[in-house]
């Protein structure tokens, strides 16, 4: 007879048990089974508060359910958002995503609303891509750092088969000539695209069961996949580059590779659309701006040409001891300039047996190489015209005059026997053409 008593003893009792049960443990994020444990008290308990409803008059209402419910739900976010905040590991916060799909289905199922859950996902995807951003960059970093920056050989037709199955590539020339053979591009090129494709891959599973639409799925892969190529893949590459022992023949590899990299975007945006079935005309989608990332990156590697070059012509230089009161000049051209010009010659001959196509040799690193031989040639200029002029140098005889004559020669043939194909008449010259004035 004291019904009312009880159902109040009852709903107290519940809701200290709810919140007992709502309490996460201290280490839920360090395996999924202090999460599953977690979600299963959950359920739990509300599936018995949903029976007791439907099998009891009056013990508990709709009311003080959903009222439960909204509590469990808050509280249930917010633990969940600072657990997932620990988690480094990408595969646990997928594990993580599948179980709280399945715990929010189940609880929709007998009624209760859940579309709080499904939007905190989202926060916890934009979470997953950071943990896939960091473990790509480990997986790009040691690419670069394992590859020998020389083109790949291929000595028969599986291999040749195998790489253009990873890398979308082809050229009819290459294809013609007898094996053995070599691709333009060195390793790195093949394994960075297809790292590229299981990163998309590993994006796409946490959309799954999401009740996403194929645009928003499309647009979720297209944002992470940028921000893989603009900051991971663009900081590893820009790493490589900036290195110390970086040589002028790596150098020109990177250049090489990345303009297939780049070529090769078309081919992963048709991969997305293969995936999500999002066209890439349609309105609102995210185009891949990740060529850019390859553009930046063959320019940095440009200007380190550019930059190794002078630095090496100034180490020579250094070696300059020019006797300003001789009375007689040698016989032939100083021997740190002979050196400095046959370093020059052997270093331009890099630029003119790269291997690839004929376009690669005539625009890309034909243009490179043109640059970098006037920068060099200007260089080398202004360095022996200020030799000449120094401050401390205030007697000159004829005889040392000659002999740095015989040297700005040295130089001016070199010039004129043209190191790198494509200058138009005389214009290496006119590099010199200050000096050979004063």
């Amino acid at each position: 007879g004291a019904r009312e008593t009880f159902e109040s003893y009852y709903r107290k009792q519940r809701r200290k048990q709810a919140r007992l049960v709502l309490q996460p443990p201290s280490n839920m994020h360090e395996t999924l089974d202090g999460y599953r444990k977690y979600f299963n008290q959950i359920v739990g308990f509300f599936v018995v508060e949903d029976h007791i409803l439907h099998t009891t008059q009056g013990l508990v209402n709709r009311a003080y359910i959903d009222e439960l419910w909204e509590m469990a739900l808050s509280k249930t976010i917010a633990a969940l958002r600072t657990h997932s905040s620990y988690c480094s590991d990408p595969s646990l916060v997928l594990d993580l995503k599948n179980l709280i799909v399945l715990f929010a289905d189940t609880l929709q199922g007998y009624g209760f609303p859940v579309s709080q859950l499904f939007d905190m996902l989202l926060e916890i995807q934009e979470q997953y891509s950071e943990t896939l951003l960091k473990k790509w960059a480990a997986v790009f970093r040691n690419i670069l750092d394992s590859d020998n920056y020389s083109p790949i050989p291929v000595s028969n037709e599986e291999v040749y088969k195998k790489i253009v199955g990873q890398f979308p590539f082809q050229d009819a020339e290459l294809e013609k000539q007898p094996f053995p053979k070599k691709f333009p591009f060195s390793e790195f090129v093949p394994k960075v695209y297809s790292q590229i494709k299981e990163f998309i891959y590993a994006c796409l599973k946490f959309s799954e069961d999401l009740h996403l639409s194929s645009t928003e799925v499309d647009d979720m892969i297209r944002k992470s996949t940028n921000l893989l190529l603009t900051r991971t893949l663009s900081n590893c590459l820009q790493n490589v580059i900036k290195r110390k022992n970086v040589g002028l023949t790596e150098l020109v590899q990177i250049i090489i590779n990345t303009t297939h990299l780049e070529k090769s975007c078309k081919f992963l945006e048709e991969f997305i659309t293969n995936i999500t079935n999002v066209l890439p005309e349609t309105v609102h989608t995210t185009k891949l701006y990740g060529t850019t990332t390859f553009k930046d990156a063959r320019h940095a590697a440009e200007e380190e040409i550019y930059t190794n070059l002078n630095q090496k012509i100034d180490q020579f230089l250094q070696l300059a001891d020019y006797d300003w009161m001789a009375l007689e000049p040698g016989s032939r051209a100083s021997d740190y300039l002979v050196d400095l010009i046959g370093f020059l010659r052997s270093t331009f001959a890099v630029f003119t047996h790269l291997p690839g196509e004929v376009d690669v040799h005539s625009t890309m690193s034909g243009k490179v190489a043109q640059t970098a031989c006037m920068s060099a040639c200007k260089h080398l200029s202004t360095s022996l015209l200020q030799l000449l002029l120094e401050a401390e140098v205030r007697q000159l005889t004829l005889g040392a005059l000659h002999q740095f004559n015989l040297d700005v020669e040295e130089c001016e043939q070199f010039a004129r026997s043209g190191p790198v194909p494509g200058f138009q008449g005389d214009t290496l010259q006119l590099a010199f053409i200050d000096l050979r004035q004063v």
